[in-house]
């Protein structure tokens, strides 16, 4: 096996990491992100149904959701929830208002994988 100092090998010098040195502070720049499209999703409430009932819908027929009459609406972007919120009409179209947003811990807590926990 060749000696590293003849073969010209020279161990690495690497920077102490441990208070961040050489990390510059980066501002986040939001311009980045404002053009990109994600899906806002309403959601009133959800049930569970068999096929055979999915295929005995009709006009007129009612779906009870796991909700209450006024009980807040949730709010997600990309299926992930953001904000409470309820229906408004205005100007003869429905409308959500925003009535509360989730914490940014939980908002990050929902991102982040279970196993990365």
């Amino acid at each position: 096996m060749a000696d590293d100092t003849t073969s010209g090998v020279k161990p690495a010098t690497l920077p102490d990491l441990g208070q961040g040195a050489g990390v510059p502070s980066v501002k986040p720049n939001i311009e980045l992100v404002k053009d990109i499209q994600v899906t806002l999703t309403v959601e009133l409430g959800r049930t569970d149904m068999l096929i055979q009932d999915i295929l005995e819908l009709t006009p007129g027929k009612v779906i009870e959701l796991d909700r209450l009459a006024g009980e807040p609406l949730d709010i997600l972007v990309n299926g992930k929830l953001l904000a409470k919120g309820e229906v408004v009409v205005v100007d003869e179209n429905f409308g959500v208002r925003l009535t509360s947003i989730v914490e940014p811990s939980a908002r990050e807590a929902a991102i982040v994988p279970q196993a990365a926990k």
